[in-house]
């Protein structure tokens, strides 16, 4: 990262030019699916599809550097044990209490997924019931990602899921050793279906089944451009994909109490995800932005060499410093920014709660900070990226559930709405629906 702090870009004389190009950064959905990339996809899919185990086995070979036969495909129960001995025991432990708060936060949800009420001989209602299978991903390709894991599979146990398959790339310049915490944080939720597969061609795998993978009804997880890419072409074989969950991007709200260092220790949380992160400062006192800039510097030279190039380049080329005259304009900013994580680092951050309208997650307060919402406080932390926190939410029991409605009339009731019934019948054409109320109504004379 450069020494020089990052420019604080003054809202109200900035060109349209500088204003866009905050938000198109953080927007690189379609930047990455270039021709070449989106038929080699299509292609890997289809060879997956027809090939079967043979296709994983291979794409492990070409893209991975990893030979291994058609036995390793699924994790065996020897490798959940070696898993668990190898890794630290304060990690474990770590891995424990994420789950209980995951799994508290999912079972107050789900008390309300089904309800019913009575009035006056009508009964209204909705049955939540769970998904048969579903596919869960879990990225491998930056780091260890336990906490990934713990977020979208703690959902599904509570819901009640009878079947979670997880997919997961091999750990980078190994034999093919799945991640010892990865595999941890399974068996620790009772899940013991565990494939080690390339990424893109295990959402293939999910999607259509192999000799080894057996299919899913659904796929839910976050992962690199080539993974999104394959999860939105298996949905053309029916198989539903949440979608929305790429580079992560975050937006602080600030104003003059706010604490420089803190800001910056903030920034630079969401900042060293990596090279398509987006970070984004937006306050109203030019002090703090300043000293918050010079912050991040400081801070910022902390950091291991890989995590720094991340840093910089979703703070300086993907995120920046916005100043604003007022905090109803930074609002108005984080709503048509519609971050994955929106930070309200503001005296009363309940106070702007109303003014949200687009975010994943929102965190009150400096207290509240991005990494205790990642891996500890239970909310959803595998949240909508890219601007889909307009159209859909994080990961939630609801995710895994299905609503049906329920209804029931007694005769009273369906005597007051049978006039209702029949005149639209009649309206739209269908004399059997008609029918079916007036042989009713003779019933009832």
């Amino acid at each position: 990262m450069t020494d020089s702090p990052p420019p604080v870009l003054d809202w109200a004389t900035a060109s349209p030019e500088a204003r866009a190009r905050l938000f198109r950064p953080a927007r690189p959905a379609d930047d990455h699916a270039g021709d070449a990339l989106l038929a080699g996809i299509q292609q890997l899919i289809e060879d997956v599809r027809t090939q079967g185990d043979a296709a994983l086995l291979q794409a492990l070979k070409q893209f991975d550097r990893i030979d291994l036969t058609q036995q390793h495909i699924r994790v065996s129960a020897e490798e959940f044990a070696e898993a668990r001995a190898s890794l630290d025991p304060a990690t474990t432990d770590a891995i424990r209490v994420a789950i209980a708060q995951v799994r508290a936060f999912s079972e107050r949800e789900l008390e309300h997924a089904s309800w019913q009420e009575r009035a006056d001989g009508t009964l209204l209602g909705v049955t939540a019931r769970p998904l048969d299978s579903v596919g869960l991903f879990v990225p491998c390709g930056k780091g260890s990602f336990p906490s990934v894991l713990v977020q979208i599979a703690t959902p599904a146990v509570v819901a009640g899921v009878p079947r979670i398959a997880v997919a997961v790339p091999p750990v980078a310049g190994t034999a093919g050793e799945v991640d010892p915490a990865v595999l941890v944080a399974a068996q620790e939720l009772g899940i013991d279906e565990v494939y080690r597969v390339n990424g893109p061609a295990g959402i293939a795998a999910l999607a259509h089944g192999t000799e080894t993978v057996p299919r899913v009804d659904k796929i839910v997880g976050p992962g690199s451009p080539a993974v999104a890419l394959a999860q939105r072409e298996v949905q053309r074989s029916g198989c539903l994909v949440e979608v929305g969950y790429g580079p992560s991007d975050s937006l602080i709200v600030c104003d003059d109490q706010a604490r420089p260092e803190l800001l910056a220790a903030d920034l630079l949380n969401e900042a060293e995800h990596g090279m398509d992160s987006s970070a984004v400062l937006v306050g109203t006192d030019a002090s703090v932005l300043s000293r918050t800039a010079e912050e991040v510097v400081r801070q910022a030279a902390m950091l291991p060499e890989q995590r720094r190039r991340y840093a910089h380049s979703s703070i300086y080329d993907n995120g920046g410093i916005v100043l604003v005259r007022s905090l109803s304009e930074a609002m108005d900013i984080g709503n048509d920014y519609a971050p994955e994580h929106l930070q309200l680092a503001v005296a009363d951050p309940e106070s702007l709660l109303p003014l949200v309208r687009h975010a994943g997650t929102v965190l009150l307060g400096q207290w509240t900070t991005f990494a205790a919402s990642n891996f500890a406080i239970g909310t959803p932390a595998t949240l909508p990226t890219n601007g889909f926190a307009r159209i859909t939410s994080g990961v939630t029991t609801a995710t895994y559930l299905k609503r049906i409605a329920v209804a029931g009339l007694d005769r009273a009731a369906f005597a007051r709405i049978a006039p209702t019934v029949t005149a639209l019948a009649t309206h739209e054409g269908f004399p059997a629906h008609a029918a079916s109320v007036t042989i009713r109504q003779e019933g009832l004379r």
